[in-house]
């Protein structure tokens, strides 16, 4: 989970890494520009690249990502988010051994 605290702060990044670009074909800049205002998950999804962040991972190889978002209202006092509870049975969960 990720909350974002300042939205325009997250726009205003992405819009300045769309400028940036200059191997943008115009017509792709657009709609680029025209999704990261509309929606600030496609804007942290145009700065955060999932390749990167498991890039330096010994044994992982990422094959495809896909992002997805939804408001939510979040309360951290709420036992509903407690984060150490264990969400989901026994098969969720894939075990790894040490040998």
């Amino acid at each position: 989970m990720l909350e974002v605290d300042d939205a325009d702060a997250v726009t205003k990044a992405a819009l300045r890494r769309i400028a940036d670009d200059s191997g943008m074909p115009a017509d792709e800049r657009t709609q680029a520009e025209n999704a990261v205002t509309e929606d600030t998950a496609e804007a942290l999804a145009y700065l955060v690249d999932p390749f990167d962040l498991v890039s330096e991972v010994p044994g992982v190889d990422l094959a495809q990502a896909s992002w997805s978002s939804e408001p939510i209202d979040y309360d951290p006092d709420s036992p509903e988010w407690d984060l150490d509870e264990d969400d989901g049975g026994e098969d969720d969960d894939e075990e790894v051994g040490v040998g």
